[in-house]
């Protein structure tokens, strides 16, 4: 529950100069760098009366930023865990708040977690206060929207397989994608993953190789359970993935893996640039 009960409104006429101070925001909030501004106040909006509070509890959202579930996210958690040194508190408008939790509220699930009720939007000012708005329509035309890939069952990691049953698969969906995995440890002891995509081949349609490499990094980072069960050991690890974009949502079918005495694989690769799909 927010400590700062009601939310410290823009039209309270709070002095915010009594109550907080500006800090620099810490290295190890790499969510809430290169936002716009390198300062922070503290308390913040969620609180969070020490630095060494704000780190824990911020990093704890780091992985959900990085699966970049709404364009929104950072700026929505940033103004609450490191807010812009001003003269008042500028909060979220409810309806980024909305925006976020319906589009990054799944991600959550996906790992397992309720959207926390202390981020309950009832909390955040109406779009009409002086808050921090959501996207614009204008923006949203401008701006490319991308498939998205969705919280599902993990397929399971086929390692016997003739070509011509991978070229038929490959007729049968819309990307294949190389991927290269290995773990890595942070700083705070948990696992993090190195994913490298190399985009060998593909029936993209519309997509070009960058936008498809980044929706399968953010597939691996919403279907972690999946990664876990790729990345056994330390060892880099590769994988095709196969899958298809129905309706917007981006869904892995196959996933192979890519051993380099495996030479099915490689023929299918070789094989696909001259294939003819039934």
């Amino acid at each position: 529950v927010f400590a700062l009960s009601g939310f410290l409104r823009v039209a309270a006429g709070f002095d915010i100069g009594l109550s907080t101070k500006c800090v620099v925001i810490p290295k190890e909030m790499d969510m809430c760098h290169k936002i716009g501004y390198s300062e922070m106040r503290l308390p913040n909006l969620m609180g969070h009366t020490s630095m060494g509070e704000v780190i824990l509890k911020s990093t704890t959202w780091q992985h959900l930023a990085h699966t970049d579930c709404h364009p929104h996210l950072r700026t929505f958690l940033c103004s609450l865990f490191a807010p812009v040194c001003l003269d008042t508190f500028i909060h979220p408008c409810r309806s980024m708040c909305v925006a976020v939790r319906d589009s990054c509220a799944p991600v959550l699930a996906c790992h397992g977690h309720p959207w926390p009720h202390s981020l309950d939007c009832d909390r955040f000012p109406a779009d009409e206060d002086m808050c921090l708005a959501s996207l614009t329509k204008e923006y949203k035309r401008s701006h490319k929207v991308l498939p998205k890939p969705a919280c599902q069952a993990c397929p399971a990691v086929e390692e016997f397989f003739t070509h011509k049953r991978v070229l038929e698969v490959f007729c049968d969906n819309n990307f294949a994608v190389k991927v290269k995995l290995s773990k890595k440890r942070t700083v705070f002891g948990d696992q993090e993953y190195n994913i490298e995509c190399q985009v060998e081949f593909i029936t993209q349609g519309s997509l070009l190789p960058y936008e498809t490499q980044s929706m399968i990094q953010q597939w691996l980072l919403i279907n972690e359970n999946c990664t876990q069960r790729m990345t056994p050991t330390h060892r880099p690890m590769v994988y095709l993935l196969v899958g298809n974009i129905e309706e917007g949502v981006i869904l892995v079918n196959q996933v192979y893996r890519w051993q380099r005495r495996d030479s099915q694989l490689t023929l299918a690769t070789q094989k696909w640039r001259y294939h003819k799909c039934l």
